[in-house]
C-alpha cells in the first residue's frame, strides 16, 4: 500500500501534472492536498492536452478515484466549470470526492486580491488574482467557510452574513468599494454547489480507509518548494503549504507514513510572476528556451521567465520537500544548445554562497556557473537512459551529484509516453 508525493523542486511549473497522470497508471487514488485555481497542470495524453486548475491529475483514469483535500481553497464556479469543460472533451469525472472541510473561495476574495495588487502598484506579489491570499488569510483569522456548509443552508445563510460583515469592512473602508451582497454570495454558493454536493465527503476518512485497505495512494502538491509560505522566497510566495510534509495535513493521512516523494525538477529553470530569479537570461537565449519549452504559465497565459538550471534552488528544494528521487522533465528543450550552463553558487558581494538564503541576498546575488557540453540530437524518441547522446547522459548525472538525489524519470516531450524510466519500475 504504497503512499507517494509528487511535488515540485522549485519555484512550480516543474511539470507535476504530467508526472501525476503517468504515475496515475499504477494508483488507486490521487489526493490534491493544498492550493487553489491559482495554477494550473498540465496534460497531455490520449484525449488531447489539457490544463488542469482544480482537478487532480489522475482524473484522466477511469477506475482512479480523485480527491481534492482539505488543505484546498476551492472556487466553487471554477470547479464546476472545469468539470464541464472536461465533458465536453470527453472526459466523465466520476470518482471524485470533495472535502468537506476543504475553504470555499469567493468572488469577493478573487475582487480583494486585485485591488490589493492595484493597491500594491510597482511594489505587487505577481498574484494570478485568483482569490487566494484572501481566502487563506480568511481561513487562519477564522472567517472562512467551509465546503460542507453547502450541505446545510440554513447555517450556511448565518455564517455568510457574518463572514461577508468582515469583508465587506476590508472592501469599504481600505479600497472604498461596495459592500457585499450575502443574499447574493449565498445564491452563487448554493447554485454552485448543487453541481458538486454529491461529492462532499469526509475525505480524510475516504484517504485513510483507501490505505487501510491496501490501496496505493498517490499525494499531488501544487507550485514549488520555492513558492511555499514558511520556507520559499517570501513574500513572493502562495498562501499555502506546498511541501511534502504538508500532504498529510492537507491530504488526510495523519497516521500514514510517506514511502517517497518525488520531487519534479526541470533541466532548465523557470519562474513565472515576481521575486528575485538569480539565474534568469534575458534576450535571445532565454527567448528561445521560452518559445521552445513553450513557457506560458497553465493558470493565466503569461510568459514564463527562463534561466539556466539552478543547484542552489534545486538542493534546497529538495531537501525541504525530503525528496527521495527525482523526476526530471523538459530535457528535450536543452536539444540544440551547444554550451549548457548550470549556476553552483551565488555570489553576494565579498562570499560565495552554496545554500539557498533569504531575499536580502537573493536579489543581490549573481551567479556562479560550470559550463557543460551541450548536444545536438533529437532526443525526443529516446526511451532508454542508455540511448540518450553522452553529453546528455552527462548532464544528467552531473544534476544528480549536485542535488544529491538519484533521477529515477526523465521527461522528453509532454506526452505521457515520452519518458525514460531510470532505476525504478514503469508507473
Amino acid at each position: 500500500m504504497p503512499v507517494r508525493v509528487v511535488v515540485g523542486v522549485n519555484w512550480g511549473d516543474e511539470g507535476k501534472g504530467r508526472i501525476v497522470d503517468l504515475l496515475a497508471g499504477s494508483a488507486d487514488m490521487v489526493v490534491r492536498y493544498q492550493g487553489g485555481n491559482n495554477a494550473g497542470h498540465t496534460v497531455v495524453n490520449e484525449f488531447g492536452t489539457f490544463r488542469l486548475h482544480l482537478l487532480p491529475s489522475g482524473i484522466f483514469r477511469p477506475r482512479v478515484t480523485n480527491v481534492l483535500g482539505t488543505g484546498m481553497a476551492i472556487d466553487l464556479e471554477a470547479l464546476a466549470n472545469e468539470i464541464d469543460d472536461l465533458a465536453a472533451r470527453g472526459v466523465e469525472v466520476r470518482e471524485l470526492k470533495i472535502s468537506d472541510r476543504a475553504v470555499i473561495l469567493f468572488p469577493f476574495h478573487r475582487e480583494l486580491d486585485a485591488l490589493e495588487e492595484e493597491r500594491l502598484g510597482a511594489r505587487h506579489h505577481g498574484s494570478t488574482k485568483r482569490g487566494i491570499a484572501p481566502v487563506y488569510g480568511d481561513r487562519y483569522l477564522k472567517k472562512g467557510v467551509l465546503v460542507g456548509e453547502v450541505l446545510y443552508p440554513d447555517y450556511l445563510r448565518r455564517h455568510l452574513e457574518e463572514v461577508v460583515e468582515w469583508d465587506s469592512l476590508v472592501l469599504s473602508r481600505i479600497y472604498g468599494r461596495p459592500p457585499v451582497d450575502p443574499e447574493a454570495v449565498f445564491e452563487w454558493t448554493m447554485r454552485h454547489g448543487a453541481r458538486i454536493r454529491e461529492w462532499i465527503c469526509d475525505t480524510a476518512e475516504v484517504v485513510r480507509s483507501a490505505v487501510r485497505a491496501g490501496r496505493t495512494v498517490l499525494l499531488e502538491g501544487q507550485l514549488g518548494a520555492l513558492r511555499d509560505l514558511h520556507y520559499g522566497m517570501y513574500p513572493f510566495v502562495t498562501s499555502s503549504s506546498c511541501l511534502a510534509s504538508f500532504a498529510r495535513v492537507g491530504g488526510g493521512l495523519f497516521e500514514t507514513p510517506i514511502d517517497s516523494v518525488i520531487g519534479v525538477m526541470k533541466a532548465y529553470s523557470t519562474v513565472i510572476g515576481e521575486g528575485p530569479f538569480v539565474t534568469e537570461l534575458h534576450g535571445e537565449l532565454g527567448d528561445r528556451l521560452r518559445e521552445r519549452g513553450r513557457e506560458y504559465g497553465a493558470a493565466t497565459g503569461r510568459p514564463r521567465r527562463v534561466g539556466w538550471f539552478d543547484a542552489v534552488g534545486s538542493r534546497y528544494g529538495c531537501a525541504v520537500q525530503a525528496v527521495t528521487e527525482i523526476a526530471l522533465t523538459k530535457l528535450d528543450v536543452l536539444s540544440g544548445e551547444p554550451v549548457l550552463k548550470i549556476c553552483v553558487g551565488y555570489r553576494v558581494g565579498d562570499r560565495v554562497l552554496d545554500r539557498y538564503p533569504l531575499n536580502p541576498a537573493l536579489e543581490t546575488a549573481t551567479p556562479v556557473y560550470e559550463e557543460m557540453p551541450g548536444w545536438s540530437e533529437d532526443i525526443s524518441g529516446v526511451r532508454d537512459f542508455a540511448d540518450l547522446p553522452p553529453a546528455a547522459q552527462a548532464y544528467v548525472r552531473r544534476l544528480e551529484e549536485l542535488v544529491g538525489r538519484p533521477i529515477t524519470l526523465i521527461s522528453v516531450g509532454p506526452e505521457r509516453e515520452s519518458i525514460i524510466l531510470r532505476g525504478r519500475p514503469a508507473g
